[in-house]
């Protein structure tokens, strides 16, 4: 019989020892269940489309982003396991309130990943990251914390199924909602990513805006055999960063957000806390490498709460060539 995610979790802590944080997985995995029942019904809820709301990124807001943040925030806050919250689609750290006890935690998070895609029916996830509390009463600095400082990085994916994938340093696993009992079921044990490839996912359209390493990567895998290299290549784009990293896991890949020139004001697209960090723990405890091209993600001092980076992330030998690439190799 299947395992829970209550039983995996208890049997991995009892395991290895460190932080006893199955508690707050569990509460986490409560409201990727809700999340999973609001994005699932999202045109017959009538909450598709947009917000009249922006995020501190400037970007326009889905009313699914305003919906999946409230039941995130509101859900873990009354938990009591935390010290203080911070989400992708608020300026500030959301202050505990009055009245709540506060624990020994920080959880950072993108509540719904790759919402562009709500209204056409593509997966969309949510991404979350668990870090030591400083203290009960923490100010900004104190989720400045490098990815390698991480205790637990996951992400749910709302797909054909809603899955929830995490690891806490003791490598990957996934686990499936059972809709019948809504329990989270092991199913993907131990995931492993290939250490070769010959599968790429990049916005083609910002080609003319990348560095020179990345235009050369690129074009040898548009080439495949007739560039040099010993195969060719397919090339792969769903702009849900869940979607892609999960196909990763799966069989392997190469997923690109580098840096470029059309908005010189912008190191990256992504966010170091609530999307590269937690993905890059995933992903490297899975055999992969993550990394901005000049320098492994998980070691970045983060320098503000929604910093952004570019990010390379997948199949070892694939990113490690990249990497190369930008040392001048």
């Amino acid at each position: 019989m299947a395992k829970s995610l209550q039983e995996f979790i208890v049997e991995e802590q009892r395991q290895h020892g460190g932080p006893d944080i199955s508690a707050l997985i569990f509460e986490i995995a409560d409201s990727c269940r809700r999340i999973a029942v609001a994005v699932n019904r999202g045109a017959l809820s009538g909450v598709m489309g947009y917000a009249a709301s922006e995020n501190i990124q400037g970007e326009t807001q889905k009313k699914l982003d305003v919906i999946t943040n409230d039941i995130f925030t509101h859900d873990n806050e009354i938990t009591g396991f935390y010290a203080g919250l911070a989400s992708e689609e608020m300026d500030d750290p959301y202050e505990i309130s009055a009245g709540i006890q506060r624990g020994d935690y920080l959880l950072v998070y993108d509540p719904l990943d790759g919402s562009s895609n709500v209204d056409v029916n593509i997966s969309v996830g949510t991404i979350f990251s668990i870090l030591k509390a400083p203290n009960k009463n923490p100010a900004v600095a104190d989720f400045l914390q490098p990815g390698v400082q991480q205790l637990c990085g996951g992400y749910a994916l709302y797909g054909s199924s809603t899955m929830m994938v995490l690891t806490t340093g003791h490598g990957v696993n996934g686990f499936t909602l059972d809709v019948e009992t809504g329990e989270f079921v092991l199913t993907n044990p131990g995931m492993m990513i290939p250490a070769d490839t010959a599968e790429f996912a990049i916005n083609m359209s910002n080609r003319r805006f990348w560095e020179a390493p990345v235009q050369r990567y690129v074009e040898e895998c548009v080439k495949g055999k007739d560039g040099g290299r010993e195969k060719n290549f397919n090339m792969r784009w769903v702009a849900s960063m869940v979607a892609e990293v999960h196909r990763i896991l799966c069989r392997g890949g190469v997923f690109m957000y580098p840096f470029d020139t059309k908005d010189p004001t912008k190191a990256g697209k992504l966010r170091l806390m609530y999307e590269a960090n937690p993905m890059s723990f995933i992903v490297e405890q899975a055999g992969g490498v993550s990394s901005t091209g000049r320098q492994r993600i998980m070691e970045i001092q983060p320098n503000g709460l929604h910093q952004r980076v570019p990010v390379i992330l997948g199949s070892k030998n694939e990113v490690d060539r990249v990497v190369s690439y930008h040392q001048g190799v």
